[in-house]
């Protein structure tokens, strides 16, 4: 009969620390970062609405985008650390990936909103107040560059150096709308400029944004995760010592951090079962990054093939 091992490896040294770190030294950068970035996205939809710039309020859509990354990011590890329970045996890791599919959803209705709008206005250009414009939009440019530079010394962690990436784009479009304002300060016929520069903020968006919902979505329906190639994972599992056959492979993202992998792996000769599990979890999470694997052993004896093994079987 077939040999049932497991290899459970959560204390992931290579991959889990880094991330769980983020809002240990971080915390406080996150927290004032959403904070002064939530306050002036408020600030930027009444500034937009009050002053008819079409692009500042594009430009509060951008910055609510990152909020909701930075809170994300900062919310990832918070869940991660609750307790598994025996119902919900992986704990709620995989809330992460829920909150990353609705962000994305909802900043693409925005984006639909913004260009809408922006079309709308090509037509029947609004008339907007310059002064104002200019002095919020270069509040923000101001704020999202300090909120980057609080970032600037973490960029070994992935959900940081997300985090300084995303404020230091916003302080560049803010500067967009600056220089936008200027312009029709220059020259009120310009009007035009206002829904040209939400155009390209909401494009902006689209393309952050993008990525963000194939990878939630995929994460979601329990794809491999993007950073993982699971064919290399095959032929290296498939090479390890006195392994003849690999079959009902999954590779599975726990979290927007965290990979699982499961597998079957034929091994007639499993005299030292425990140091080949050892050896070979080690292994994967510092090569691959997946720091949950689950192996079964089969020795292929006994005529009682496995009833997983066919590809067509999942």
């Amino acid at each position: 009969m077939a040999q049932h091992d497991h290899a459970h490896h959560d204390h992931d040294h290579s991959h889990g620390h880094g991330h769980s770190h983020a809002p240990a030294d971080f915390g406080r950068a996150f927290a004032i970062g959403a904070g002064l970035n939530i306050a002036f996205v408020a600030v930027e939809v009444i500034a937009g609405v009050i002053t008819g710039s079409l692009a500042l309020v594009a430009d509060a859509g951008h910055n609510l985008s990152d909020v909701l990354g930075l809170l994300m990011a900062w919310g990832a590890v918070v869940l991660a650390r609750q307790a598994p329970t025996l119902r919900r045996s992986y704990g709620l890791r995989k809330g992460t990936i829920l909150a990353s599919l609705g962000n994305a959803g909802l900043l693409l209705v925005a984006v639909g909103a913004i260009v809408w709008e922006a079309v709308r206005r090509f037509g029947a250009p609004a008339e907007i107040q310059p002064g104002p414009v200019i002095a919020v939009a270069a509040i923000g440019v101001v704020i999202n560059t300090v909120t980057a530079l609080m970032f600037l010394r973490g960029q070994h962690d992935l959900n940081v150096r997300g985090a300084f990436l995303h404020m230091a784009a916003d302080a560049a479009v803010s500067l967009g709308v600056v220089v936008a304002a200027i312009a029709i300060w220059m020259v009120p016929a310009w009007s035009w400029i206002d829904p040209a520069v939400s155009l390209v903020i909401a494009a902006v968006i689209v393309a952050g944004t993008w990525g963000l919902l194939r990878d939630s979505l995929d994460m979601a329906l329990d794809a491999a995760p993007r950073g993982v190639d699971p064919e290399a994972v095959r032929t290296w599992l498939a090479q390890r010592p006195g392994v003849t056959e690999v079959h009902d492979l999954h590779i599975w993202a726990m979290s927007t951090t965290e990979t699982a992998l499961t597998a079957h792996l034929t091994r007639p000769d499993n005299a030292d079962a425990d140091h080949f599990l050892h050896e070979t979890a080690v292994a994967l999470a510092k090569q691959f990054r997946i720091g949950h694997p689950t192996l079964q052993i089969e020795t292929g004896e006994g005529g009682h093939p496995c009833q997983l093994a066919p590809a067509d079987v999942v």
